[in-house]
């Protein structure tokens, strides 16, 4: 009898054959390797779809953003310039001053524009961003002191906004807007009953018997107070002494102006802080005499934003892309 996969000499002799299930496993192993290498195509394919979808997305995004709608910038029509001063005035936010003064003296420079209006809508910030704003319009105005600037009052102007606003030739406001807060303010805590009650150990070490000048971490000294006071109180009388420059006479109060309270805009006006209730289409038409109104902010530049968030996904695309053809 035949062992199993031998056959008679006519057939093949003595020679050896796959079994019928060997076949069929090969078979399966055969299909399954053709399907990998579909599979690994379709990947391919779309991830070109994905690049191509990302370069066409960009390039939409560049003629889109770098777009500029006739006038712009570029009219030879009369028209009022506007520079918005929105926030917190900081040197890390949008109304820094390096920004704001950039805005000033394109609009100083333009030979159609026939004014400027500050739009504001700021609780105030640093005393420094605001005095470098304030210093740089008046120097244009002696250099162009046929050029109008006015301040417009949205929702609020307090404190380092109003140290900018009477940099202009006169203020306006809503009668409802919030005007004023004219003072200086440090903020602090203390944390020196909290480290005792739960047994921490205050370890700092210094070089200069004042550095470690009001450590929230140590009860304060009387002497740290006072020259805190010293500081604050020069600082609050630079900003009084730039308020009554630029409002002299106007200005009817007494020293409570002088405190850091702030008025809404029908008692700032009452008060001398502004000169009247408008607001900036009616300073620009009634005042300047140029009704059409050109944004001269600087705004951040969203296109090298957009750009760059697009390379990095792409970037990260082609890591992950090469890292799954390695595995």
């Amino acid at each position: 009898m035949a062992t199993f996969g031998d056959f008679p000499p006519e057939q093949g002799g003595n020679e050896r054959h796959t079994p019928a299930g060997d076949v069929s496993w090969e078979r399966n192993v055969l299909r399954d390797l053709a399907f990998a290498a579909i599979k690994e195509q379709r990947a391919k394919r779309r991830w070109g779809y994905v690049f191509k979808a990302f370069i066409l997305l960009y390039l939409v995004a560049f003629l889109i953003l770098s777009f500029k709608p006739a006038g712009l910038k570029t009219v030879t029509d009369a028209h009022t310039a506007l520079i918005d001063i929105n926030g917190v005035i900081a040197a890390d936010a949008e109304a820094n001053a390096d920004a704001v003064v950039t805005g000033i003296r394109e609009a100083f420079d333009s030979e159609t524009a026939k004014g400027l209006i500050l739009r504001l809508n700021t609780p105030g910030g640093s005393p420094v961003q605001a005095g470098i704003i304030n210093d740089e319009i008046r120097r244009l105005q002696k250099e162009k002191p046929d050029f109008p600037v006015y301040a417009v009052v949205q929702d609020v102007c307090a404190s380092g906004g109003y140290y900018i606003a009477v940099a202009a030739d006169e203020i306006y406001a809503d009668k409802a807007s919030i005007v004023g807060s004219i003072g200086v303010r440090m903020d602090s805590f203390g944390f020196t009953e909290a480290i005792e009650k739960i047994g921490v150990e205050r370890r700092s070490l210094t070089a200069g018997e004042n550095k470690a000048f009001l450590d929230p971490f140590l009860p304060m000294k009387a002497a740290d107070v006072d020259h805190a006071h010293d500081m604050l109180d020069n600082i609050h009388q630079q900003f009084i002494t730039v308020v009554k420059e630029g409002r002299g006479e106007r200005l009817k109060g007494n020293d409570e102006l002088f405190s850091g309270l702030f008025w809404s805009g029908e008692q700032a006006l009452e008060l001398g802080l502004i000169d009247g209730l408008a607001s900036s289409s009616k300073v620009a038409r009634e005042l300047i005499g140029a009704e059409d109104i050109i944004d001269y902010t600087p705004r951040p530049n969203y296109l090298d934003r957009f750009a760059g968030k697009l390379g990095a996904v792409m970037a990260n695309t082609i890591t992950e892309k090469s890292t799954w053809s390695l595995q």
